[in-house]
């Protein structure tokens, strides 16, 4: 069966859990994992991403992100990508070292922003790597502390979860640290991470207990969220699929799209494929990486194939914040 495509738009909540490949170990130091959080924490620069929970164990990781201006592809794909090219340089190994893709969830905010939350930073308490509370407010490899106030992660986003508890700080993270300790017992929570309805319901009973009454929930294996939730974000990716099928028919492929650009904007197709700075060119490459990327869902690394330049520039000019370009092609 085909994979499907990820779920993601400006200010979407995902649950993003990678592992090593065939279980081995991708944090052997603590150097790894520094390198791992430099580069995490990069990504919330400007607003690209924000991160409200985080826990590396030896052999995967769980994050809990909100994306902004930088889609969760682009920004996963930086942060993994640099991180085994560091990772394999350091040890003199090659090849992957993650287990296939990462795995992503779309998350409804209320209430799983905190399930997520407590459910991420008790990971180490559950492996066995931290024995108590107390012990998990210092410890440096998850976000549990940094919200308690004892670490400091300064691209970590904590007021989003606080503000749950309460206006002081002090007493929101009295009472935040309680709701944490209050997960112990609750041990594994395979609905927070399982499959489809079950996920989206909070577990097998509720979803017995709602064919029993003859009713029905819309669920999907990439959502955890309630029916209304669910819908409302499979409508939304399926008009950005019927829009990508309109550029699609538009311009047919790369070629066609290359054409249009230089005729729309009054430029030479060898010149948006040559290395021209002049500011006319510059912005019809620029217009043409993002219709390729934003309208027709070309990877950032087939669009540099096909107009000789790299992967990061291309992605560079097909950021989010500057879709304002295309203002006169939706028209």
């Amino acid at each position: 069966m085909p994979r499907q495509a990820r779920l993601d738009a400006p200010g979407a909540l995902h649950h993003v859990m990678g592992r090593g490949i065939e279980g081995t170990s991708i944090f052997l130091t603590n150097k790894d994992r520094e390198d791992f959080l430099t580069r995490l924490g990069a990504l919330c620069e400007g607003e690209l991403l924000s991160i409200h929970a985080w826990a590396l164990l030896d052999n995967h990781f769980h994050l809990l992100i909100r994306t902004g201006k930088q889609s969760l592809s682009e920004g996963m794909r930086k942060l993994l990508t640099g991180y085994v090219v560091s990772f394999n340089h350091r040890y003199g190994r090659y090849g992957h070292l993650f287990q296939n893709r990462y795995k992503s969830i779309l998350c409804e905010q209320d209430p799983y922003l905190l399930e997520l939350t407590r459910y991420i930073h008790l990971n180490p308490i559950r492996a066995g790597v931290v024995k108590t509370m107390r012990g998990l407010a210092g410890y440096p490899w998850t976000g549990h502390g940094v919200i308690m106030g004892r670490l400091k992660r300064q691209w970590q986003e904590v007021n989003t979860v606080l503000s749950y508890f309460g206006k002081s700080r002090k007493e929101a993270i009295r009472k935040y640290e309680r709701y944490v300790a209050e997960g112990v017992e609750m041990g594994k929570r395979l609905e927070l991470v399982g499959g489809g309805l079950i996920r989206s319901m909070g577990g097998w009973s509720e979803v017995v207990s709602l064919r029993r009454r003859g009713e029905r929930e819309v669920s999907d294996e990439r959502i955890l969220g309630g029916g209304e939730f669910v819908e409302r974000m499979l409508e939304e990716a399926e008009e950005r699929i019927k829009e990508t099928l309109r550029w699609r028919k538009r311009v047919m492929d790369l070629k066609g799209l290359l054409r249009e650009v230089a005729k729309r904007e009054d430029l030479e197709e060898e010149e948006i494929r040559g290395r021209s700075r002049r500011k006319l060119v510059v912005r019809g490459r620029k217009v043409f990486c993002q219709v390729a990327l934003r309208k027709l869902g070309y990877t950032g690394a087939s669009v540099a194939r096909f107009l000789g330049m790299t992967t990061s520039s291309v992605n560079r000019m097909g950021r989010l914040e500057d879709m304002m370009e295309l203002e006169a092609w939706d028209k």
